[in-house]
């Protein structure tokens, strides 16, 4: 199985230039890469600029609206269908990331909404998931309740195309190393797996990928691949430096 390096550029870069750019850095590298697959997921205003530069790169979105008219509009201003998304050629999208889950308050009932009309639209989705803070065993309960509530009565065949990353929201934005260890995030991919399967089923829920996200770097991204047993990273900050993001590809190529 390929790892799957998704980069999340959410509110960047300034301006339509500086995103091709590093777009094409980007390119330049993933283009060769056989064991990995790439996805970016820009901000949408750029979705039809990068769209004509694909090749072996996927395109991903960062949200989407989970009303689904079969015209892809309708009254929800300041929303983007999944219509609108498949025609720029977008096949993946991040959903229930914590930066909207805190900033936005996005519930997960609307999580779930989103995941089960993405999911019967046909998209990939990367279901985000991870806890506050890790002072006792209760963060296992809140991940646990993440899964259950956000994947709640959807049908089990579309679950196929479902990716977890789990992302620990104490973890994301620090400098210098992973806020995480490798054996930790380990542990924790046999608890989310486990979890799943109440879900998903024991068959399926071995083959969904799981993704960590959480101050990932070339420095240290080797370990959640090898010790961690993670099947990809979903990368911020340092998918917006095509130099370092280009390290971490070539590093997953040969995990």
């Amino acid at each position: 199985m390929k790892k799957l390096i998704v980069a999340n550029w959410k509110m960047n870069p300034a301006s339509l230039k500086e995103a091709k750019g590093i777009f094409n850095e980007i390119k330049k590298v993933a283009s060769k890469l056989k064991n990995v697959e790439t996805v970016i997921c820009p901000p949408f205003v750029y979705l039809s600029a990068i769209s004509y530069q694909l090749s072996a790169i996927k395109l991903g979105a960062q949200d989407v609206f989970w009303e689904n008219p079969a015209t892809g509009g309708g009254a929800y201003t300041g929303e983007i269908s999944l219509k609108m998304l498949k025609n720029f050629g977008a096949r993946y999208v991040i959903i229930g990331h914590s930066e909207r889950r805190e900033n936005l308050q996005e519930t997960d009932e609307m999580v779930n909404k989103k995941v089960k009309s993405a999911l019967k639209g046909g998209f990939r989705v990367i279901f985000c998931i991870g806890e506050k803070k890790r002072d006792d065993e209760s963060y296992l309960y809140f991940i646990r309740d993440e899964i259950l509530n956000d994947l709640k009565d959807i049908n089990r065949k579309l679950l196929k195309n479902l990716i977890i990353a789990y992302e620990p929201i104490w973890a994301i934005g620090k400098t210098g190393k992973a806020a995480d260890s490798p054996e930790n995030v380990f542990q924790m991919g046999i608890f989310i797996r486990k979890t799943i399967m109440h879900v998903a089923g024991e068959k399926l829920s071995r083959n969904i990928p799981i993704l960590y996200g959480g101050s990932v770097d070339s420095k240290n991204c080797a370990g959640f691949f090898k010790e961690g047993n993670m099947q990809g990273l979903l990368i911020g900050g340092k998918s917006l430096i095509p130099k370092e993001f280009n390290k971490i590809l070539k590093i997953a190529n040969k995990a």
